[in-house]
């Protein structure tokens, strides 16, 4: 389902300081954007309805203070089926699908429909507003837009990274002390209703099927992560490996002289930023880039405390470097951003090291294809899989990383398709099925992976799979994760 982009609920409604009293808006969910936005617009003198199917005691605490603010709050499922007669536009919440019954009567009703990004690049100020630097991708967003905002402030800048992670967009947008640059991460749900961000630069880090049981095909989904590159002023960024992402460049429609630039783990063409030896190596934003190079960083500036660089985490660090250099940052900051940064947790982290066995969490792979990228960096693994897998195909997966298995442990909702798949693919690899849906499943995870794992080993949690069959998100399901292998290691003492 489309909306017309032509339409407006009231001329002259792109910056914060337009004339927004009056205007009947209907805000859908009372998360931390819904909530951001309800109150920005009262602020602002609109007038405001909010509604939430959910009914917490967040919720309900925030319901409480929009009342204060003027808000007509209405809480629980039966008041989210119709908007209101007299609603000129809807501010909806990243989780509500366009397919959601009210959703389908704005189109209906030909309203219009914006996210809370496309709200906050309208709270914008006239004059002076903060650029955005904007990434997304099907995995490593967080990864590559945190590494963005290190490198931005290694050049001196007031940055932040915000959107789908860090400060929520609308705070950091409205924040007292403006800050000089946003590092924005945008997910497909938030681009499916922007139109018109224009970013200083974009990337799309890679593309793979994913939620599909919101966009409703992986073409749709496709179409919005390419919505990121429309309206892009200096650099839009792609992934050299995947050429869907250079695909995508070529259908947007950008600002006159944007540049297409690449970014691969091999030896950078012209125009593209990649690795020569050990080197991090811009050949895009030099003068004579036919025949020089500037060099931003080492291998071992990134590595860190890590044994060594995971070839997904090299090309997100490359991505992060092509957005700061699009943006006139300096190759010393980029070095100093990077060498600063530190992942966050539940991605391929590591838990401990016992007896030869390494145990590392990424419950950050909620999806096949952040699985591979964890599955590929180790060489032989006892895997801990499942949950709920959003109507992704594992099948693939199971065949390209068949021969790096050493056993397998299934948990969660879906484990039975990963079982056919390995059952195709690896027949001969041991399966371990846990049914329980219990989270202290865990401990038992934990002891079936031990038993299964020799030296050399690693037990990896990629669960390829969303957590919320079983768990409140993927960190609490990494926690539950790290909780149990150090039990583990207490029960044993000390032999895992």
């Amino acid at each position: 389902m489309t909306f017309d982009p032509a339409y407006e609920p009231r001329p002259g409604l792109t910056h914060r300081d337009a004339d927004w009293s009056g205007l009947r808006v209907l805000v859908v969910g009372l998360g931390i954007s819904g909530f951001a936005a309800a109150d920005a617009l009262a602020e602002r003198g609109a007038t405001v309805t909010a509604v939430s199917r959910d009914v917490t005691d967040v919720i309900t605490e925030r319901a409480t203070i929009l009342d204060i603010l003027g808000v007509d709050v209405r809480l629980g499922a039966e008041h989210v089926h119709e908007p209101p007669d007299d609603v000129e536009l809807i501010i909806t919440s990243p989780g509500v699908p366009p397919h959601d019954p009210l959703m389908l009567a704005a189109a209906t009703r030909g309203l219009p429909v914006w996210g809370e990004v496309e709200l906050a690049w309208r709270m914008r100020p006239l004059e002076g507003a903060a650029p955005w630097l904007t990434v997304t991708g099907t995995n490593g967003k967080t990864t590559t837009v945190n590494m963005l905002a290190s490198i931005l402030r290694a050049s001196g800048l007031r940055a932040t990274s915000a959107g789908n992670v860090g400060t929520p967009i609308l705070e950091a947008v409205l924040h007292p002390e403006p800050y000089d640059v946003l590092a924005v991460e945008l997910s497909s749900f938030q681009l499916h209703w922007q139109r018109s961000i224009s970013a200083v630069a974009s990337a799309v880090l890679n593309v793979a099927p994913d939620h599909l049981d919101w966009h409703g095909s992986y073409a749709e989904y496709l179409r919005a992560k390419g919505k990121i590159y429309d309206n892009t002023h200096l650099a839009c960024v792609y992934n050299v490996a995947d050429i869907q992402t250079e695909q995508l460049v070529m259908e947007a429609e950008v600002v006159e002289g944007c540049r297409a630039v690449g970014f691969t783990t091999g030896i950078p063409a012209p125009s593209m930023i990649g690795v020569v030896d050990d080197v991090l190596a811009d050949r895009a934003f030099v003068e004579q880039r036919q025949r020089s190079a500037a060099e931003l960083c080492t291998l071992d500036d990134l590595r860190g405390d890590a044994p060594s660089v995971a070839p997904h985490y090299l090309a997100n660090a490359l991505a992060a470097a092509a957005l700061a250099r699009a943006y006139g940052v300096g190759p010393l900051a980029v070095r100093d951003g990077l060498r600063a940064f530190r992942p966050d947790r539940h991605r391929i982290a590591e838990v401990a090291t016992v007896r030869g066995v390494r145990w590392v969490n990424d419950s950050k792979a909620t999806n096949t294809h952040a699985a591979a990228a964890a599955l590929t960096s180790f060489d032989s693994v006892v895997w801990i899989a499942g949950g709920l897998l959003k109507g992704a195909d594992v099948d693939s997966l199971v065949e390209e990383v068949a021969s790096r298995l050493r056993g397998v442990v299934l948990i969660g909702a879906d484990r039975a398709r990963i079982a056919e798949a390995l059952a195709r693919h690896a027949p001969d690899v041991p399966v371990i099925d846990l049914p329980d849906t219990d989270t202290g499943v865990m401990d038992l995870v934990v002891t079936h992976a031990a038993r299964l794992a020799h030296p050399g080993d690693v037990v990896l949690l990629a669960p390829a799979a969303a957590s919320m069959d079983m768990f409140t998100n993927y960190g609490a399901r990494g926690d539950a994760f790290e909780d149990a292998v150090r039990r583990h290691l207490e029960a044993s003492g000390g032999d895992l």
